[in-house]
């Protein structure tokens, strides 16, 4: 059982390096929470919701199989080498064609114009809400650019500023 339990850690603990390191997948799950964000707003089936999240994970897991493919290949050599390169160009040529097929379905799901009204309408009349989105956007661009680290610097800095005593 312990050694079922440390596959899960090993597990969390590739994600997590994924996440730090990796810009693309700090990409792909920024696009994860406004989608999932935005698909309250559509009428969704149980089966669109199902297709959505297995997206969602595909391209995730895509882009962490990438990783792994491109860390071993500088592992084993730093020189140039075809065999190599063919390898890793083919780790992102999987996760291009996940995160292509992905933005299609992104399409067919969204394609609901009264999808859109209704996302239109509930920020209109409810503007908290559409400041903590639009505040998002900024905390989302941090997040892809410079890695979870530094969101917590970001927010201790705003802190500061928007509290800063006056002498």
């Amino acid at each position: 059982m312990r050694k079922f339990l440390k596959g899960f850690k090993y597990a969390w603990s590739g994600i997590i390096h994924c996440v730090k390191n990796e810009r693309n997948m700090r990409i792909h799950m920024a696009a994860a929470l406004y989608v999932l964000i935005f698909a309250r707003f559509f009428a969704f089936s149980r089966s669109e919701y199902a297709v959505l999240l297995l997206t969602i994970g595909g391209v995730c897991s895509a882009e962490t199989v990438n990783t792994s493919v491109e860390i071993l290949c500088n592992k084993v050599s730093k020189k140039r080498d075809p065999y190599i390169r063919a390898a890793k160009d083919a780790a992102a040529g999987a996760v291009l064609i996940f995160a292509f097929f992905a933005v299609l379905i992104a399409l067919f799901l969204f394609g609901d114009i009264d999808g859109w009204k209704k996302m239109y309408y509930f920020y209109i009349t409810h503007p908290i809400n559409a400041a903590a989105l639009i505040l998002l956007c900024p905390v989302s661009l941090i997040f892809i650019i410079k890695g979870p680290s530094k969101i917590a610097d970001f927010s201790k800095r705003m802190m500061r500023k928007l509290f800063k005593r006056k002498k």
